[in-house]
């Protein structure tokens, strides 16, 4: 149910300059206004609570008390694709009833409603219903479009709302030159046309006088330049006299030559892929678990934010976008499933409005919803796209089909996935007894994860329980995740938990799981039958392990070593004997990896049994499965889902710079040694 937020709830915006008329009973009643739109949003929009609270915080001086602003206030909204940036500013304008000053700019350069030859954000505003001085509402939406630095450095020439900079300054726009000499140009037309039509009297004897002495064009570009009130068609009347004598007022008054518009709220709305690089990419990804997106995604801040712009914009121009830069995570998996049961509660409402037939959906085509329509990369747009493809037209004919039958209409129709994945089938009762029938239905990325082929499964098992063991015994920790019925690829994957900060251990560690999938493949199915399959593993791991060598000081030399065309590089170029150092990293932590393997085959085992019957293993049934064996690992949090991704710290680096001190204390103190000679 929406908030009933009109006018007779939302006093008028006071005209005093002085803060301290503004009515206490007036303040406190928008106060609560505020506080009723955003449980509105939170009803509305799944998953943004902290998004929108932010946003309210943001815009809560700019509504509650407006005639403190003294610049536009400047919200900037980040996210990926299908987040709601968009959706919240314009649910936000209705609920605040804003919506008739209200102007959202697609920054592409090709805003709707907007005639071609609009090439400034001042003329926008000047077409709108936001009155100058007064506060308004501004989106300039897909704002990552407008950069003006290109990916190699260079600018960028931008030829329309270049403007928008000056506006983001301090909201005052001064009048374009080329708008005063259009100006001077229709006036010197008028007095041209006026001239002529006294010549042509005599020909037009007995006829009525011309009304208009402006066509429509010119008195839009004179009533936007000198901010005139008055409708279209009388200014459209006005003689050159007239027009000639407000130009000569409007060019005598400094103060009238600036718009002010600094009282707008602005939001800035755009996708920064810079920032979301560990996730934006991946568009065609629908296997992975949304919440590791999410929690990816929650750890991003204003540096980020900062870093991202930075490869867009200028210096300059990153700084009148001000600090407000409020960050969307992707959505959760909760919020996904939320989204489903709301949509389909929709489309169920729709038809039992149009023919009285009560429909319910069991859990298993939820849940095949989900596994078919969310891409985490991607948002909502995919998943609404593939609800509707699924569900309204099969509703429409199990609705015709409990009608045709005649079954009676006062029962509950359950409608679920049939046993071969390719059917829905609704079932309900009729006169003689229990009647179903089926519906063929396209749930495409199940079929791609249910590998028929026992062979092909035997090998992804056994290579993904090879990597998940070893990551389990060498850190501690259960992978976030581990598939090997997938849809995106041919293949399975494991997904490990960020590390805040890398040992020389953790990277040594890291190279054995690395590893791990091969050894496994050898370990069961011989030397001799080990697939390619582990190529992608070893080149990782070869890039990890020269890494170690030649840049972090891992080995038995400190020095950078690298190979260079410049004559002054200052690094170490003997790279040749880096390469055996590499060689032989590998193979100790590949035998390593077969030993680890060899001690715990039979958790391994169980490990490939779990994949080959259900295809995954989430992080408690890893904790279990391990703990069976008497193997323990850290508990996953409950709370995961909902916390950013922060990393692991494996290292008890406080611990020891204690243990450091405390040997320090009690270390003997030193006798002074003879002073230094002097240099």
């Amino acid at each position: 149910m929406s908030v009933p937020v009109t006018d007779s709830t939302i006093a008028p915006i006071p005209t005093s300059n002085d803060p301290g008329r503004a009515d206490i009973a007036e303040l406190t009643a928008r106060q609560q206004v505020l506080a009723k739109v955003a449980a509105q949003l939170k009803q509305e929009l799944f998953g943004i609570d902290e998004v929108i609270d932010r946003v309210i915080d943001a815009v809560r001086a700019w509504y509650v008390w407006p005639q403190l602003i003294r610049r536009p206030v400047i919200v900037c909204l980040w996210g990926l694709t299908g987040t709601g940036k968009t959706q919240l500013t314009r649910r936000l304008a209705q609920l605040l009833d804003f919506y008739d000053r209200f102007v959202e700019v697609q920054m592409d350069g090709f805003s709707h409603g907007a005639a071609f030859r609009v090439s400034t954000i001042s003329a926008l505003l000047g077409e709108s219903s936001i009155v100058e001085g007064s506060p308004g509402m501004l989106v300039l939406d897909e704002f990552q479009r407008f950069r003006t630095i290109h990916p190699k450095g260079d600018d960028v020439k931008v030829e329309r709302y270049q403007d928008v900079w000056t506006l983001l300054s301090d909201g005052r726009l001064p009048p374009a030159l080329s708008s005063l000499a259009n100006v001077e140009r229709m006036l010197a037309n008028a007095i041209y046309k006026e001239e002529r039509e006294d010549g042509e009297e005599a020909t037009r004897a007995g006829k009525p006088p011309l009304r208009f002495q402006l066509d429509a064009y010119d008195a839009q570009e004179l009533k936007r330049m000198l901010k005139l009130r008055e409708p279209l068609a009388e200014i459209m009347q006005w003689p050159s006299t007239k027009v000639q004598a407000l130009f000569q007022q409007f060019q005598a008054s400094a103060q009238t030559w600036e718009t002010d518009y600094s009282r707008l709220l602005v939001f800035v709305c755009g996708n920064l892929d810079e920032m979301y690089q560990e996730t934006a990419q991946r568009v065609a990804d629908s296997d992975t678990n949304a919440d590791i997106f999410h929690r990816l995604t929650r750890q991003l801040s204003l540096i980020d934010v900062k870093k991202a712009l930075a490869d867009r914009f200028k210096p300059e121009q990153i700084a009148r976008l001000g600090n407000e830069h409020v960050v969307y995570p992707s959505l959760g998996k909760a919020t996904y499933q939320r989204l489903i049961r709301q949509q389909c509660e929709s489309y169920l409402g729709d038809i039992a409005a149009q023919c009285r037939v009560r429909f319910v959906l069991g859990q298993d085509l939820l849940d095949e919803l989900y596994a078919n329509g969310v891409f985490p990369a991607q948002g909502t747009r995919p998943l609404f796209s593939s609800i509707h493809s699924i569900l309204s037209a099969n509703l429409v004919k199990a609705a015709l089909w409990v009608l045709e039958q005649g079954l009676p209409t006062d029962q509950p129709f359950s409608i679920g996935v049939a046993p071969s994945r390719r059917h829905l089938l609704v079932r309900g009762r009729g006169p003689g007894g229990p009647v179903e029938t089926t519906l063929p239905v396209a749930l495409e990325l199940s079929r791609l994860r249910q590998r028929s082929n026992a062979d092909l499964r035997a090998l992804l098992a056994v290579h993904e329980a090879g990597h998940a063991l070893v990551y389990c015994l060498l850190f501690g920790h259960a992978p976030q995740e581990v598939r090997i019925n997938i849809a995106s690829y041919e293949g399975g994957y494991n997904s490990f938990s960020r590390r805040k900060v890398t040992t020389r251990q953790n990277a040594v560690d890291m190279m054995c799981v690395g590893l791990a999938g091969r050894a496994a493949e050898e370990l069961v199915f011989g030397d001799m039958t080990c697939t390619t399959g582990a190529e992608q593993d070893i080149r990782q791991v070869t890039a990890d392990a020269a890494k170690h060598v030649r840049r972090h000081g891992f080995s038995s030399r400190l020095s950078r070593t690298d190979v260079t065309m410049e004559a002054n590089a200052d690094i170490n170029t003997d790279i040749t004997p880096t390469d055996w150092a590499i060689e032989v990293l590998l193979q100790q932590q590949y035998r390593r990896g077969l030993e680890l393997l060899q001690e715990q085959r039979e958790v391994l085992g169980r490990m490939v049994d779990t994949l080959l019957a259900r295809g995954s293993i989430e992080p408690a049934d890893m904790v279990a499965l391990l703990q069976a064996s008497g193997l323990s690992l850290a508990p996953p949090s409950e709370a995961d889902a909902t916390l950013p991704d922060d990393g692991l710290v494996l290292a008890p680096f406080a611990q020891r710079l204690a243990a450091f001190r405390q040997r320090a204390e009690s270390a003997p103190q030193a006798a002074p040694g003879p002073a230094a000679p002097p240099l």
